[in-house]
């Protein structure tokens, strides 16, 4: 489930949505591709934000091997952040004055977390994927961060 929902919200629902806006109101591809873009990735942040806060053992057990529940208090932390995050990006589909922040903001953090998976991706498949789609992504809001300025 973890790999289907990267794979839709980074990559299926940003390109399709910016497919639907363009073709059904003849928006400018370029800035409807960047709203979505901002958009999915940031609630990709805001999910992981609510799933940390109410089930950190995922996180700990499932991406860090940590299993030491005193560590749990740390992911709480991170969802909490992971949360603010993903308000900003998700509520630039509503206040698109929020985009550049939102893509800025993202994309330091997906940049990052993709570097910090770096070392410990090889054999555990879901960072491996966390650390891929963390770069990819970083990658797409840097530029959006930079054609918003």
């Amino acid at each position: 489930m973890y790999f289907i929902t990267i794979l839709l919200l980074l990559l299926i629902f940003p390109i399709a949505s910016t497919a639907i806006e363009a073709l059904a109101f003849g928006h400018t591809l370029s800035t409807v591709a960047m709203k979505w873009f901002v958009f999915w990735p940031m609630l990709r942040l805001l999910i992981a934000g609510i799933r940390q806060v109410m089930q950190p053992a995922f996180t700990a057990r499932d991406i860090f091997h940590i299993e030491d529940r005193s560590a749990f208090g740390i992911v709480r932390e991170l969802g909490f952040a992971n949360f603010a995050m993903g308000s900003l990006g998700v509520l630039s589909l509503v206040w698109p004055q929020l985009l550049f922040g939102g893509a800025f903001v993202g994309g330091i953090y997906y940049a990052l977390a993709g570097l910090g998976h770096i070392p410990h991706a090889r054999g555990n498949s879901k960072r491996t994927m966390a650390m891929i789609s963390d770069l990819a992504i970083a990658v797409v809001l840097v530029l959006i961060a930079w054609k918003a300025v």
